[in-house]
């Protein structure tokens, strides 16, 4: 390790809004999980509740990690833009150490725990006759190219499977500043590094639907996700050049008009979270236009909230809003640990209420009432909070601190 005096601070303030988007997006996809996990199991709540509420609370896991690649490609290039001073200026060996630092302790320590549960056979860990061996899943976890496993074996145990979105950021993240270097240095560099991140933008629709017929590679591949990340970093770049340009002083119109980019954002949110039968119609063509509508209302919510908040042009956090903001500062942390939570839980409520049905995946003849299943929602939601905690506070913090070189907090 380095002197003390190599140590990489972290260069970028907080912004309330995005640890609220951030928040509302992993309490989505835990809720999603569990819902899953118990439709598989033969408890299908959605037909107990109507649609349009079923699917705001059931099925908005894919729309919470959509927004999670906005918000990545965002942070990630405001950060470095601060750091360097200009991704002209770009290191990469500081950049991959800094990724390094942020995402490895916890992944390293995910895969080996689950390994052994693999290898123990544990219920609702093991593999079964059609996955890969245990070292390709392994292999491909470290080497971020689960999702391209996936769409050929087939979908992985469930705590393996949320590995998949880490394969797309940290491979677009490998080539980020390699691209950097390659395009900004030379005159007109700005605008093909521009036509690059726009480039994605373009095939991420295609991706998702015309150019490949496996429904997984769909899902889950590097350009169907990756248009999320560019225009994060698109917005980024946007709003970094505002904030120079007017020095964060902004006049009332001007102040109003963030203000309507931020609140158009979140009506858009809101709307592809209510239902997307609907939704669907309002778009045009085959292209799945859906992602990436999403992803520019999250960028909308960013760049007007962020220089709202950088010109001081907020209201201080609510109290109303701190447990979500608390599972957003964690999201990565809970991301990748929820899912022993939801299986142990899962497991646990299906012993106490058990599927005599025997076809798999059967309607259990008894469903306990609704209130009843909402708790164990509510407890799953609880039970992540102090396992995130726990690999924040004695994982990633202070091996991200060490990797980087930094002092302990006081």
């Amino acid at each position: 390790m380095g002197p003390r005096t190599s140590a990489v601070p972290a260069s970028i303030q907080r912004f309330d809004t995005i640890d609220v988007l951030r928040g509302v997006s992993i309490l989505a996809v835990i809720v999603h999980h569990t819902f899953l996990r118990l439709l598989f199991a033969g408890y299908p709540m959605a037909r107990r509740v109507p649609p349009p509420v079923a699917h705001l609370l059931f099925w908005n896991g894919g729309n919470g990690v959509t927004v999670f690649f906005a918000v990545s490609g965002f942070l990630i290039t405001l950060t470095s833009l601060r750091r360097f001073g200009s991704l002209r200026e770009m290191k990469p060996s500081l950049f991959y150490r800094i990724r390094f630092a942020r995402i490895a302790p916890l992944l390293l320590l995910t895969v080996a725990v689950l390994s052994v549960l693999a290898l123990v056979h544990a219920e609702g860990f093991q593999f079964g006759h059609k996955n890969p061996p245990l070292w390709r899943a392994v292999f491909s976890a470290l080497t971020f190219h689960l999702n391209w496993l996936e769409a050929r074996f087939g979908y992985l145990p469930g705590n393996w499977d949320v590995l998949w979105s880490l394969s797309v950021e940290e491979m677009f993240y490998l080539f980020f500043p390699l691209v950097c270097l390659a395009c900004l240095p030379f005159r007109r560099g700005t605008a093909l590094f521009l036509a690059v991140l726009f480039a994605f933008v373009f095939m991420g629709p295609f991706a998702r639907t015309v150019w490949t017929t496996n429904e997984i590679w769909q899902e889950k591949s590097y350009l169907g996700g990756m248009d999320g990340i560019a225009l994060g970093c698109l917005t980024a770049l946007l709003t970094h050049w505002l904030a120079r340009r007017h020095g964060g002083r902004w006049g009332r119109t001007q102040n109003r008009s963030l203000l309507a980019l931020q609140l158009a954002g979140a009506a858009i949110i809101a709307l592809t979270a209510v239902g997307p039968r609907w939704f669907w119609h309002l778009l045009p063509g085959r292209l799945d236009l859906y992602g990436s509508l999403l992803s520019l209302a999250t960028c909308l919510v960013m760049l007007g909230s962020v220089l709202r908040q950088q010109a001081r042009v907020r209201f201080p956090p609510s109290r109303l809003t701190a447990p979500v903001r608390w599972f957003g500062r964690h999201s990565y942390e809970i991301y990748l640990t929820h899912e022993f939570v939801v299986v142990w839980v899962t497991l646990l409520f299906v012993h106490l209420h058990p599927n005599t049905n025997p076809k798999p995946g059967g309607i259990a003849p008894y469903q306990p009432p609704l209130p009843h299943m909402f708790h164990w929602f509510v407890a799953t939601l609880l039970l992540t909070a102090p396992l995130g905690w726990l690999t924040a506070r004695f994982v990633s913090d202070p091996l991200n601190r060490r990797l980087r070189g930094a002092r302990p907090p006081s």
